[in-house]
């Protein structure tokens, strides 16, 4: 498939080698025509300044979008009106508004839209999702997601548009959060309610949240604990466990250290299930750690699993089926963590 990237930002670069591996990457799009052009210079591919006409001339078949999250409706919904399917990288926005904006257009246009989830095509993230399937552990009962990591005053000023909630939309709920919010609902299901709050704790060169916790009440039941952070030197991980109601317990440490930093920073640490309790399988914990490992280190890991969720994508819009990470799955990471910030302003419940 024909393939263009839509803004030629520090992670495009990793969608762009993911791209050239998955399909044919043939053009990027950028409101600045000189980085538009250097980017395309490094790639050997069209640069244009027009999306439409980029899709059109290019014979577009998927977009990637790599804007900032206040500015991904803008140039996603021109993308699915112009007939390409559009993959956007998390969020999927920074407000619900928007996404239910795009998810409507990308209906009318009869088009794919998905969400960039990576952590869900790690071995480690899918065994938890198979054992809940499965039964292993009974039902879901109570999920937690953590994340401790750091980001320091150089990451925010290395982009304009970071740390300001008129062009970032947000600060570790965000930006760095969406990776295990995705996969706490991913595992647990439909949140019914949350309680929120969140501060700034040690960036006091940022408008935005550098820590955030919440409570959730799901609606199979399950109850859940979040607790992110921005604000632990050098970074320690970023975990999601599902506690079962017959007793056994299932998780990933999906990040160890600080989260990599697209074009600063690569992964500190490969994923691992680090916790496994289902009766019988606990002696799988150590074999499967280190076959994850070995994977980890034979691949280019910074685009390996990018690369993965490009394909199942293309796939899915070759055989005209859902893909495995869709619009609405991002939709529910924009609307938990804009409950958030709903609660901490309110005092209160948030009910969905």
């Amino acid at each position: 498939m024909n393939i263009a990237i839509i803004g030629p930002a520090k992670v495009a670069h990793l969608h762009a080698k993911a791209a050239q591996s998955v399909g044919n990457l043939v053009a990027v799009y950028g409101r600045n025509k000189e980085r538009a052009q250097a980017f395309a210079d490094q790639y050997g591919i069209a640069a244009y300044t027009d999306i439409a006409d980029m899709i059109t001339r290019e014979k577009v078949d998927v977009c990637i979008v790599c804007t900032p999250h206040p500015a991904h409706r803008e140039v996603t919904i021109p993308a699915l009106e112009a007939g390409a399917h559009v993959l956007v990288e998390k969020p999927l926005a920074a407000s619900v508004e928007d996404c239910d904006a795009m998810i409507e257009a990308a209906q009318k246009a009869n088009r794919f839209l998905g969400t960039v989830s990576q952590r869900r095509f790690y071995a480690s993230s899918t065994r938890v999702k198979q054992a809940i399937l499965d039964g292993k552990i009974g039902n879901p009962a109570l999920g937690v997601a953590q994340l401790l990591g750091w980001r320091g005053e150089a990451y925010y000023a290395s982009d304009p548009w970071r740390g300001k909630w008129a062009t970032e939309g947000g600060g570790v709920l965000v930006n760095q959060a969406p990776h295990q919010l995705d996969l706490l609902l991913w595992y647990m299901g439909e949140p019914e309610s949350v309680f929120g709050v969140w501060a700034n704790v040690n960036h006091p060169y940022i408008e935005v949240e550098d820590t955030a916790l919440a409570i959730v009440r799901f609606k199979n039941g399950g109850l859940g604990n979040i607790m992110l952070s921005n604000s632990q030197k050098p970074g320690l991980y970023g975990k999601v466990h599902v506690h079962g109601s017959s007793g056994a317990s299932v998780g990933v440490q999906t990040d160890g250290g600080s989260m990599f930093v697209a074009g600063q920073s690569t992964i500190q640490e490969p994923p691992a299930n680090d916790l496994w309790t289902v009766p019988g399988e606990e002696h799988l914990l150590a074999e499967w750690v280190k076959a994850d490992a070995d994977h980890f280190h034979s691949v280019d890991n910074m685009v390996f699993f990018f690369a993965e969720q490009l394909r199942e994508f293309c796939e899915s819009v070759g055989q005209n089926r859902t893909p495995a990470v869709t619009g609405e799955d991002g939709r529910r990471v924009v609307q938990l963590f804009q409950a958030i910030y709903e609660s901490q302003r309110t005092g209160g419940v948030v009910n969905f």
